[in-house]
């Protein structure tokens, strides 16, 4: 079982947090990996764009003149793709784009995931988080003390609006609740901060 540094918003260290091998020792699966990001986003479309084709345009019912002997190309109606105003050619259509992907397998992506981050030290463990104004200027300070530049995601036991509000108009650093944890959130971002009460919800949840 392996531990790691618990720490707090000022970046001291408080502490040490045995970890479960179940959770943050899962063998890397990057296939699993993928399956998992491409039906997460998948999920995210609406699928409601809708544009017109030359049939369902209004209008364009007469032949615009005659077929022969105007010296002009030959044209069946005024509503066909290659006029303004006319019909799109191969128009997009309401669709639904979501993927199924089984629990047991979204399950085995994201203790692969997390894994992956905490072998390459990219996982950072804090012993809890708040922002008792709901300020932007104190989630500023918490990622300028720990150097986070690039993008980062913080996972939380329980969501807090004063922390959601104060990270909001931060661009590289998010926040999630633990009930919200999915592997696209931990692999779009370079660094992953769990406070303690997510860790212990995680192995309630996953051991």
């Amino acid at each position: 079982m392996a531990s790691i540094k618990v720490y707090d918003m000022n970046k001291k260290e408080v502490g040490e947090l045995e970890l479960s091998d179940k959770i943050f020792g899962a063998e890397y699966n990057e296939a699993l990996i993928h399956e998992a990001v491409v039906a997460y986003l998948a999920n995210q479309r609406q699928g409601t764009k809708s544009t017109l084709t030359r049939t369902e345009v209004r209008g364009g019912g007469v032949k615009p003149w005659r077929q022969k002997g105007t010296g002009r190309a030959r044209q069946g109606s005024i509503r066909a793709p290659q006029w303004t105003k006319g019909g799109v050619v191969f128009a997009p259509k309401p669709r639904d784009f979501s993927k199924q992907m089984n629990a047991t397998a979204k399950r085995g992506a994201l203790l692969s995931a997390i894994s992956k981050k905490f072998a390459d030290g990219e996982l950072i463990v804090i012993d809890g988080l708040k922002a008792e104004k709901g300020k932007t200027k104190e989630m500023e300070a918490f990622r300028k003390t720990f150097g986070f530049e690039k993008r980062t995601v913080v996972v939380m036991d329980e969501p807090d609006v004063n922390v959601i509000r104060a990270a909001h108009n931060l661009p590289t650093l998010s926040t999630i609740s633990v009930a919200e944890i999915n592997t696209y959130a931990i692999v779009s971002n370079a660094i992953v901060v769990l406070t303690k009460g997510s860790v212990k919800k995680l192995e309630e949840v996953y051991c």
